[in-house]
């Protein structure tokens, strides 16, 4: 019995965080914006707008929840719930510190990617069960992106896997520290096993390494349908895409489901390229700064950290670049991205072998 509760209460700490974090990065990211686009961003509802998004959150508590007369209505309302559950329970392997992870799989990337690949099925719902045709332009737009682009992003994981030998998301992360097992090199030539830091992280463990993350990081914006690749919410051309029918809190789980997926992707790149919960910070001969930084509480805190860092630079990208065409997009992923990211996982299979 008290395992079913301790996993219960797990349950609504991830989904209170999801909330939060959307209620949060709301509010970031249209004081980024602002900031970019020399404006103030919400300033009127609390000190400093900061009470705009539970304003916003209680609209669309007491909005009418509508659904079109011509929709599949078993299709329209199971859509946005999908949506958000596929990327809610992502979070389930995710390791947050030493020995915290909600649930520590042996194949937690592998079961990361599987269930993150149902938020395609739950957009195609939205899409089709709103029999509108900016809808289904939308749904049929993402799906060709998400399924696109997860080659690319695949590939550059299966780069660090190969390196790491394993899917254990808590063994990848402790591999990039002083917690580390094996042997760790700084670029495959000085051995780092004992300084720790920004040294042991995977993104430097190999020089590919470094074009690895970079794939991921923009496969992962295309596969949170955000801005250069937001092509399937394109309010000039669909105007709102596939959500377009969704009103009142099924547009609200749309919506806590995309922000959500950016914290998500951000966490899976922090913990396979940027050390995961390790410190940055390395032992420098008698000064241990890396033994001083490490454990439970320093490990959430870095792992926060880094994650904010990668949502920061998202937002930032999204106000500063411009949308991409279609054409654009798909010529990226499989003339640019998927080659690269094809011989980046050639060179882990060598590197394994003969550098390590």
């Amino acid at each position: 019995m008290n395992f079913y509760i301790k996993y219960f209460i797990i349950a609504v700490g991830l989904f209170a965080f999801s909330g939060f974090f959307a209620l949060f990065g709301v509010y970031a990211e249209r004081k980024v914006s602002a900031f970019i686009q020399d404006r103030l961003g919400p300033t009127e509802t609390g000190k400093f707008g900061l009470l705009q998004t539970f304003a916003d959150m209680l609209k669309l508590l007491i909005k009418e929840l509508i659904i079109p007369a011509a929709a599949d209505k078993l299709l329209f309302m199971l859509a946005p719930a999908i949506i958000f559950i596929a990327v809610y329970m992502g979070f389930a392997a995710i390791p947050w510190a030493p020995g915290i992870a909600p649930s520590n799989l042996n194949l937690g990337l592998y079961y990361i990617f599987a269930i993150l690949s149902i938020e395609t099925l739950g957009i195609l719902m939205a899409g089709w069960g709103s029999n509108n045709k900016f809808s289904i332009l939308g749904a049929m737009r993402s799906a060709a992106q998400i399924i696109s682009y997860e080659i690319p992003a695949g590939f550059a994981i299966i780069s660090v896997v190969m390196i790491a030998q394993s899917l254990n998301l808590q063994t990848i992360s402790a591999q990039q520290g002083i917690l580390s097992t094996e042997k760790a090199s700084f670029l495959g030539i000085w051995d780092v096993s004992h300084n720790g830091g920004i040294l042991a992280w995977n993104i430097f463990r190999a020089p590919h390494l470094i074009i690895a993350f970079v794939i991921y990081f923009i496969a992962s914006l295309a596969e949170s349908n955000r801005a250069p690749f937001d092509i399937p919410e394109a309010e000039s051309e669909l105007v709102a895409g596939f959500h377009t029918e969704f009103t009142g809190m099924r547009f609200a789980f749309v919506f806590l489901a995309e922000y959500s997926m950016m914290f998500l992707v951000s966490m899976v790149g922090v913990i396979l390229f940027l050390g995961a919960w390790n410190t940055p910070l390395p032992n420098i001969g008698s000064v241990r700064l890396a033994d001083w930084t490490t454990g439970t509480a320093w490990g959430i805190i870095w792992t926060v950290v880094k994650v904010l860092a990668l949502v920061g630079v998202q937002m930032w990208i999204r106000w500063t670049l411009p949308r991409l065409r279609v054409d654009q997009l798909m010529n990226l992923c499989w003339k640019v991205l998927t080659p690269l990211a094809f011989l980046c996982m050639l060179i882990s299979g060598v590197w394994r072998l003969w550098g390590m």
